[in-house]
């Protein structure tokens, strides 16, 4: 009975202690916890109220600085392509809103746009690719010569482009019955839809490009393609500009494609920030400086060599019609 008694206070008292312990302990701490946890909060809750009274301060410079460029930009590129030919051509997925405000400063610099070629998903479908270069093949002009080591894209951007742009002045605004022929075999076999008469051909070319970068196992394929595209177009006429958003052109979009090539961008220019007023002013400079000959990387994403030309074009009497 002794025992059992000794045993039992123990037990009772070893509980006492635990509880006394934890009593103690959670009065003790309780305070202090509940400081640092308030207080944590409240830094937080002031960081984010000056992150977002910053994003706000940065929001609204941005969109001042974007309706002053837009005010100014018909005196900003008065001019600059007056007496040129540009046509327009879509990658699939590109933003029809980018090609429509591109298309408006294009014109308010005094070019004519000759049309629109919208190239379908199945173009840039690197399954269709023994389509595209039997295609391409059939089509081509008798005076046109594959290179041996032309992909079927680089077929097709050679055959395609000849019949939209030139660089022969000339030819420039002319009616071409191979060019209207070559159209239509290409829409016929559902790789492009085209709007207005890019069959008389323009001088220069803006190429924009898939608004979110490709995805998936083909991603890299569909990206060459369209790079392709761009340095059939320079190729073919007096020069070419790839644009699009900084989104599309970031990493794995076309726009990064195109930088990466050393001989595509020594020939294409690109504009990254289309989606940006002053981008769409820098298209127009960037379109005038291919008909000088000389090619930039513009913008504010990676690989650029500048916002914009270092010396923006002065307008100059031009050969194009």
């Amino acid at each position: 009975m002794i025992d059992f008694r000794y045993h039992l206070v123990s037990i009772v008292a070893i509980f006492l202690a635990l509880s006394v312990g934890i009593v103690l302990g959670t009065t003790l701490l309780k305070e202090p916890a509940i400081d640092t946890a308030e207080s944590l909060a409240n830094q937080l809750r002031v960081g984010n109220t000056e992150l977002r009274a910053e994003l706000k301060a940065v929001q609204s410079r941005q969109a001042a600085n974007d309706l002053f460029v837009v005010a100014d930009t018909p005196r900003l590129v008065r001019d600059a392509l007056a007496g040129e030919r540009v046509v327009i051509v879509e990658a699939p997925g590109s933003a029809a809103g980018t090609r429509e405000l591109v298309q408006k400063v294009i014109t308010e610099a005094g070019a004519t746009v000759s049309g629109r070629v919208t190239l379908t998903d199945k173009y840039a479908d690197a399954a269709q690719s023994a389509f595209v270069d039997k295609l391409a093949t059939d089509a081509k002009p008798v005076d046109l010569v594959f290179a041996a080591e032309d992909t079927p894209y680089d077929k097709a951007a050679a055959v395609l482009s000849g019949a939209i742009v030139t660089s022969d002045a000339a030819q420039v605004g002319k009616s071409s019955q191979v060019a209207a022929s070559t159209l239509e075999t290409f829409q016929r076999a559902g790789l492009v839809t085209f709007t207005e008469q890019p069959a008389k051909r323009a001088d220069l070319a803006v190429l924009i490009a898939p608004a979110e970068p490709y995805t998936g196992d083909g991603a890299t394929q569909q990206a060459a393609t369209i790079v392709s595209m761009a340095v059939g177009l320079d190729e073919a006429g007096r020069g070419a500009v790839l644009t699009g958003s900084l989104t599309g052109g970031g990493a794995g979009g076309v726009i990064a494609a195109l930088r990466d090539d050393a001989a595509a961008a020594e020939k294409v220019s690109t504009v990254d920030n289309a989606d940006m007023p002053m981008g769409r002013v820098v298209v127009v400079y960037a379109l005038r400086e291919q008909l000088s000959g000389a090619a930039g990387q513009y913008g504010i994403g990676s690989g650029v060599s500048g916002v914009e030309p270092s010396a923006p074009p002065t307008p100059t009497a031009t050969s194009g019609g």
